[in-house]
């Protein structure tokens, strides 16, 4: 995990390791604005898949410290309970800046936990509110989380996370305003024309009240989780949705690998292109093109 996370020279021969590993892995990305308990409920999560006997991974996204570089830690604190349980994994990744929510090492680290046994991988994300919907791309389930207090349905509407969600979690539900959220939703759903999760017909996301800290609809959550790993296999979705998946992490790959490349030839030119940029001197059109230019002159094309 840790050479995946610092990108050592290593990771393509530990990646070309773990090709034809036997894995029957579940991930599931809990995303939701700061505030709405995500880390709470996935530490819920835990204790529930637990209790089923099933090996659980958790890789929790969180903010880089300005000081470290490293990630604040925060989520495994709050899953304490579970540190000395040999069934939960627990790895807290810095978001270094990436957009979405994630880190750009979470795919290379959901395939390292789903090859070596793990049979459920909870991706939380780092909860930025509005851009945090990339984990949809990455987890075969999407849990949106709301709050009462924290905005409407309509304003989870309009920050577009209810688009992405295959489960709907109403979080807090023991505080005022709860139900409200519960009815915004449904009735959102309801005046959809498609479902709220636009690439899953045939799926209505349900809409699932919790209370984490209290450990209250907690079963009726893995219950929804698990109808939905359901529907994804005998719908034929999941092999859809994990090519996909494996098409957007090859492409992100290759455009890290390309920009690393086209760094190393250019060297204190993509500096100097880049200012001349912010001067107004060139269009950021013309300096894309230079370096396409600089990576073809560097293979002899």
């Amino acid at each position: 995990m840790s050479l995946v996370e610092n990108d050592s020279p290593r990771l393509p021969e530990v990646m070309a390791a773990l090709v034809g590993q036997p894995s029957h892995a579940t991930s599931i990305g809990v995303t939701g604005a700061p505030g709405v308990g995500k880390s709470t409920l996935v530490n819920a999560l835990v204790s529930a898949y637990r209790a089923l006997d099933r090996r659980v991974g958790v890789l929790a996204v969180d903010p880089t410290s300005p000081f470290s570089g490293g990630a604040v830690l925060g989520d495994r604190v709050r899953m304490s309970d579970h540190a000395l349980d040999p069934g939960v994994f627990i790895r807290s990744m810095a978001s270094r800046g990436h957009l979405g929510g994630l880190s750009w090492a979470t795919p290379q680290a959901l395939r390292v936990l789903a090859a070596v046994g793990f049979d459920v991988v909870l991706i939380e994300t780092v909860g930025v509110g509005q851009s945090e919907v990339e984990v949809a791309g990455l987890a075969d389930t999407t849990v949106v989380t709301l709050a009462p207090g924290l905005g409407d349905g309509i304003q989870a509407a309009k920050a577009g996370i209810l688009e992405v969600g295959d489960v709907l979690v109403v979080n807090k539900a023991d505080r005022d305003g709860a139900e409200a959220v519960v009815r915004d939703l449904t009735a959102m759903l309801r005046l959809a024309s498609t479902p709220a999760a636009s690439d899953s017909p045939g799926w209505t996301p349900p809409v699932v009240r919790t209370s984490a800290h209290r450990g209250e609809g907690v079963d009726q959550l893995t219950a929804a989780l698990d109808s939905h790993a359901h529907w994804l296999r005998s719908s034929g979705r999941l092999a859809e949705r994990r090519g996909l998946q494996a098409q957007q992490e090859v492409e992100a790959l290759a455009a890290q690998r390309f920009l690393a490349d086209v760094r190393d030839v250019l060297g204190d030119q993509a500096t100097r292109i880049a200012r001349d940029v912010a001067d107004g001197v060139l269009d950021p059109y013309t300096a894309a093109a230079r370096y396409r230019t600089a990576r073809r002159s560097d293979e002899g094309v």
